[in-house]
């Protein structure tokens, strides 16, 4: 069967979209497997592009990831270049998806309820930047428990035991830039003044 280049592009990129989703959540393909009833090697071949995805695969898994259909598999729009902003509630977590299609890098809004306020480190590949928008953020790394207020951000390897959340005063709302290979995030807020030091 003939795609239009856009069908086509986009039934290429499920296996690479799934795969996002599944590490962003921190979730193992054996544990995924055993919420949808889906063989691991079946949601391996999948996510590597070497099995066909069909609706009886992506109905259970757009349920387990608790987004979608359309956003799971990234359902090109005509026309529009604007951006559909439609929050998704993960783990008591509000989550706007910033970025339409998969990448080496994936923005997301996120208000953090000010519940999630206990620390419960979790690893899994990538890298990650923060940016609090509103509120306190409270971040624990190895060595660090460290509280950011509005306007500040940090970077670090998700590789690493790492959680944050709340400081338990009230919700936080902040931006994260995820590298799911592990790729730093340059933010430039300018040219320097002649004479100061590079970084």
């Amino acid at each position: 069967m003939d795609h239009s280049p856009a069908i086509t592009r986009a039934l290429a990129e499920i296996g690479p979209r799934l795969r996002s989703l599944r590490t962003r959540r921190g979730v193992t393909l054996a544990a995924l497997a055993e919420s949808t009833g889906i063989s691991k090697s079946t949601l391996s071949r999948l996510e590597s592009g070497q099995r066909r995805p069909s609706l009886e695969l992506l109905l259970p898994l757009a349920q387990a990831h608790q987004v979608s259909l359309d956003e799971m598999i990234g359902a090109p729009e005509v026309g529009d270049p604007r951006i559909r902003l439609t929050p998704q509630r993960v783990n008591g977590n509000i989550v706007l998806p910033l970025t339409r299609q998969p990448g080496p890098l994936q923005t997301f809004k996120m208000v953090l309820p000010a519940t999630r306020s206990t620390p419960e480190p979790c690893t899994h590949e990538g890298y990650e930047w923060l940016y609090v928008l509103s509120g306190r953020l409270r971040l624990a790394l190895p060595g660090h428990d460290l509280t950011l207020k509005a306007g500040e951000a940090a970077e670090f390897d998700t590789r690493l035991p790492h959680w944050f959340g709340s400081t338990g005063d009230g919700p936080v709302e902040i931006l994260s830039l995820f590298g799911r290979q592990g790729e730093r995030v340059h933010v430039r807020t300018g040219s320097r003044p002649p004479g100061s030091p590079g970084r």
